[in-house]
């Protein structure tokens, strides 16, 4: 049998399958798959470096489904190449429990390199481990020593290509030159509606050329030869990132379902998927049967692959033996745990002495870290020098630049985040991304996968209250912490102090399997007695009373945890013995034993007040029904922020008086 012959049983497999678990599951996308499986065989067979007998090492090319939809053209692949995915897990499909869910999860599926399902995410996610391939090639690579060189392969479709996160991504991976990323566009013109032309008609070619990429057609998209020249092209481009369009045809050969919108996100149907063997020259009627010499062929390329895996062990053998200062290195940037240095460090914990934003405090403390954690990479959007996120020293990432370590996103909040997620997903980096707390509804949408894949990726977010002033209400967020706060497996720090920042920053680093956002002021905070590595527990008392049930309990956070302090002193003087409690991390109190909640929150003291320049949304859990809550009841107004915090009534007088009231 002739090389084409099998190579088109081996495409008309991935075909098959995902036919037949989306038909058993009577759930799924089956258009996708049936489209592209020559796209992504052609990637994942002729030019891809993996190995399925080491799905993570490290040099390994990175292929991201942006069209999570299309997830089992994923797992069809998975299972054909042999990394670990059975036939019966192709058979529980969108099933509970099992390892082929209806959208790729990072984690669960062993080969998924990024979750994805929210269309655009892959394709910025992508430029984000391609960003963090052209950074540490700039730091590990030496002269006859290509210990870091590898592609990142994303492939989705028009709805990719509508959303605005792409824009964003592929405008800034333009300009940094990523000549490691290639897109690949399943160009079929169907969307859920009808056909693009509805909502559609742009040259998409034209404006990846803008974006400053290569730019290629196939127009076949069933043609192997074609779309692997294109590929070679792509890669043979060293200066700018690559976009393939590939004329495909949605659910291609289903002759009933073929180019048409419902082929999109239905199951084919017994008799269509009966019609699509037939029409394959398909040798078995019976489902999820994959003939052997299939699975031979896959097992041969997959072999053969291993040998990549095998020849840059070598070289990093010999590049360790050569230059035994970057083995050490390697390490703390792939397995180090310099972070956890800073538990000990005194000036981390000790940076300022007098009163100053938690913005400030924070852009000290990042300058502190920078020295002890040698991999730390990120930036703002065009926002550095507000937020405070800006490492000295350092050096700017840039198509020029690579080695620096400073990324200037630009006003991209959104797809900077995917990046971030990105940049944790490649290995090897400590990411971070930053931008004003009210442009957190930008950003949430990414930040949100960042907790569903348990990556570690820490938000600055600064201008956190009305506190923020003169700007007004389209800059002063109300309801953002309540948002980030309703999350799973995000934690949101509010510090009152330096002490506190510098305990945010400590989790956000060493907490291995959920991201961190830091909500620091504009405003200066006095620096609080008492506060300290305690904020690790994420609520701890901060003044206690002398009796050993107090009066009363203050609870607050951020710039109001001074005011707290200056209600206990108003209402000792009226004979009130209360306790202070900050609460710079809600999330991470709750992990606290509810023997220690209790030790700070009694439940026999109902007198409860709590205190934030935000929305009460959340709090009702920790005042209970007889507490009260200081803050703000609608969105605020441009003044100095001196003003407004007295005009909205948040106030230490105002706390004592809902104390006493």
């Amino acid at each position: 049998m002739s090389m084409t012959n099998i190579e088109n049983k081996s495409v008309n497999a991935i075909r098959i399958l995902a036919a037949d678990a989306i038909q058993k599951a009577n759930s799924g996308h089956p258009g996708l798959p049936l489209g592209a499986a020559p796209t992504a065989y052609t990637v994942w067979a002729k030019h891809m470096k993996h190995n399925p007998a080491n799905p993570k090492w490290e040099n390994r090319d990175r292929f991201v489904l942006s069209g999570g939809h299309g997830s089992m053209l994923l797992y069809s692949l998975l299972h054909l190449f042999g990394y670990g995915l059975t036939i019966d897990d192709i058979k529980n499909f969108r099933q509970f429990g099992s390892l082929t869910p209806g959208h790729p999860e990072y984690g669960h599926t062993i080969g998924v390199e990024a979750t994805t399902g929210p269309l655009g995410a892959g394709m910025a996610m992508a430029t984000g481990m391609a960003i963090a391939e052209k950074h540490l090639e700039s730091v590990f690579n030496k002269e006859g020593f290509p210990v870091v060189d590898h592609y990142t392969y994303v492939l989705g479709g028009d709805g990719c290509m509508m959303e605005g996160i792409s824009y964003e991504a592929f405008s800034l991976a333009g300009t940094l030159g990523l000549s490691k990323l290639i897109v690949l566009y399943d160009s079929n013109d169907i969307s859920i509606e009808g056909g693009t032309n509805i909502a559609f008609r742009e040259n998409v070619q034209k404006r990846f050329e803008a974006f400053g990429f290569q730019t290629l057609r196939v127009e076949d998209g069933n043609n192997i030869d074609e779309i692997s020249k294109a590929i070679e092209a792509a890669k043979a481009d060293t200066e700018r990132p690559s976009f393939i369009e590939i004329k495909t045809k949605i659910g291609a050969g289903c002759p009933a379902k073929e180019g048409k919108a419902s082929a999109h996100g239905e199951p084919l149907g017994v008799e269509n998927v009966a019609a699509l063997r037939e029409n394959l020259g398909w040798e078995s009627q019976e489902s999820f049967v994959v003939p052997q010499d299939v699975y031979d062929n896959y097992s041969s390329i997959a072999k053969a692959n291993a040998s990549y895996e095998e020849e840059w062990n070598s070289l990093m053998e010999k590049y360790f033996a050569t230059y035994p200062e970057m083995k050490e290195l390697w390490d703390k940037f792939y397995n180090g745990k310099d972070a956890e240095k800073l538990f000990d460090n005194e000036e981390f914990w000790n940076v300022v002495d007098k009163p100053e934003a938690t913005r400030n405090v924070s852009g000290k403390i990042i300058n502190i870290i920078k020295n002890v954690v040698p991999n730390m990479f990120g930036g703002a959007a065009d926002l550095a020098p507000s937020t405070k996120t800006y490492m000295a020293d350092k050096g700017d990432f840039s198509k020029e630049t690579p080695d620096g370590c400073n990324m200037h996103f630009g006003v991209r909040e959104l797809s900077m985040a995917a990046i971030g997620n990105g940049i944790y997903l490649h290995g090897g980096l400590k990411p971070y991304v930053s931008t004003f707390f009210v442009f957190s509804d930008y950003v949430k949408p990414m930040a949100r996968l960042s907790a569903l894949m348990k990556a570690p990726v820490t938000y600055v977010l600064t201008h956190d209250s009305i506190g923020v002033g003169e700007d007004g209400p389209t800059h002063q967020p109300i309801e953002q912490l309540a948002m980030l706060r309703a999350m799973p497996n995000f934690y949101v720090w509010r510090p009152a102090d330096a002490s506190e920042t510098a305990a945010a920053w400590y989790f956000a680093l060493t907490k291995k399997d959920a991201p961190s956002a830091l909500v620091l002021t504009r405003q200066n905070l006095p620096q609080l007695d008492g506060s300290g590595k305690d904020a690790l527990k994420g609520g701890y008392i901060l003044e206690d009373s002398t009796k050993a049930t107090p009066d009363a309990i203050i609870i607050a956070t951020g710039s109001e945890v001074s005011l707290a302090v200056e209600a206990k002193k108003i209402l000792a003087g009226k004979g009130v013995d209360a306790r202070v409690v900050s609460m710079p991390c809600m999330d991470l109190f709750e992990d606290q034993s509810e023997e220690y909640k209790e030790s700070v929150l009694p439940k026999e003291v109902r007198k409860r007040v709590a205190v934030e320049a935000l929305t009460s949304f959340g709090w009702g859990k920790y005042i209970g029904l007889d507490g009260k809550f200081v803050g703000m009841k609608g969105f605020g107004a441009s003044a100095p922020a001196g003003q407004l915090f007295p005009f909205f009534g948040i106030t230490a007088d105002a706390v004592a008086e809902a104390i006493t009231d």
